[in-house]
């Protein structure tokens, strides 16, 4: 049996070469808008990302409490992504989320690779790096590690690394809160479509079905950051996405025409909306295109979580009370799985009918 090692592009990236692999060189059309992080990130010009301060989300106070609300609301309708700032989760456990994880991708790569992954084979959880899924072989200069965090009795805590030793308690603690954080959240979401408090989150599977799926992303240094992107440009199929990162800057999403780059912003968690609530909310809440660059200087890590319905049980549709002859319903019902299938099928076939 041969058995086909993916190459890491941790290992190019150290391996002292000056220039990148045609494979990881984006189409022309999109190098035009590549340019330097640190730079971008210094620009105080131009619209910014919202920071969210959610202090008083669930405040006793009904006018405290609902101009949170409102503030949550605008950044979900008009940016579909937020700084989040007093969310409940302790500096020093995403400190020891954050640790854990360097400590892992710090190890030789032999180590991790115990951990691999087998996309092939569907077994997707574990250490991985991008295996091409379009015609043109088109790669992303990124290493990652992928596994389910919540709900505790559907997760493999086998494939979790054993090292560092601090991994699997951090981790846990992290999924434990960052679930509760959704709950709050999405009951902020429902109440200001005019919606029971917890509509989002039953739509979404619950507290017994909804997914969260942890994505270490490990960005190493790239020689010609001006070729390459850490990941393309895509919108999450989430519900919501929650982001923590080592404070190398990075993120970038698509505003009003033009890439914008997401401020560092000290103890904060980015919070995307994803394609799911975005299609629950009749595309009152956004979901936003976004990506990733890469440096020269300094690696990034970012720790992404993934809040998701299962695959398979709901239909995600617009809700009904959210659909009018005004505003008719802008999605056509699907489940995740088939929603997943529907982004990749436009993706790989340009010329897919746009409406269906």
């Amino acid at each position: 049996m041969v058995v086909t090692v993916v190459p890491r592009v941790e290992s190019l990236a150290s391996s002292g070469i000056l220039s990148i692999p045609k494979e990881y060189v984006r189409p022309q059309e999109e190098l035009t808008s590549i340019g330097d992080i640190f730079e971008e990130e210094k620009k105080d010009e131009g619209p910014q990302v919202p920071t969210i301060d959610l202090r008083d989300i669930e405040s006793e106070d009904a006018v405290v409490r609902e101009k949170c609300r409102a503030e949550l609301k605008r950044a979900a309708a008009q940016w579909g992504v937020m700084h989040l700032v007093n969310h409940g989760i302790p500096d020093e456990l995403m400190d020891r989320v954050k640790k854990a994880g360097d400590e892992f991708f710090s190890l030789p790569i032999e180590e991790k690779e115990k951990y691999a992954n087998d996309q092939a084979s569907g077994k997707i959880q574990g250490y991985g790096s991008k295996l091409a899924n379009n015609a043109s072989g088109q790669l992303e200069w990124e290493d990652y590690y992928f596994h389910l965090v919540f709900p505790e009795d559907k997760r493999d805590v086998s494939i979790w690394p054993n090292t560092p030793a601090d991994y699997k308690v951090a981790t846990e603690e992290y999924a434990r809160l960052l679930r509760s954080l959704a709950t709050r959240v999405m009951s902020a979401l429902s109440v200001c479509l005019g919606l029971e408090e917890g509509r989002l989150e039953k739509e979404v599977g619950g507290l017994e079905e909804m997914l969260l799926q942890m994505k270490i992303n490990y960005y190493p240094k790239c020689p010609q950051p001006e070729l390459a992107l850490g990941v393309e440009a895509h919108t999450d199929v989430s519900a919501l996405t929650f982001i923590l990162h080592n404070m190398v800057p990075g993120l970038q999403l698509f505003y009003e025409g033009k890439w914008v780059t997401a401020k560092c912003v000290p103890n904060s968690i980015i919070m995307h909306i994803g394609d799911t609530i975005e299609i629950l909310s009749n595309g009152k809440y956004k979901s936003i295109l976004h990506r990733g660059l890469v440096n020269k200087e300094k690696v990034r890590i970012s720790w992404a979580v993934f809040c998701e319905p299962p695959k398979d049980k709901i239909i995600l549709r617009p809700l009904p009370e959210l659909v009018t002859e005004a505003d008719p319903a802008l999605f056509p019902p699907r489940t995740f799985a088939q929603h997943i299938a529907h982004k990749l099928f436009r993706k790989d076939n340009p010329e897919a009918k746009k409406s269906e």
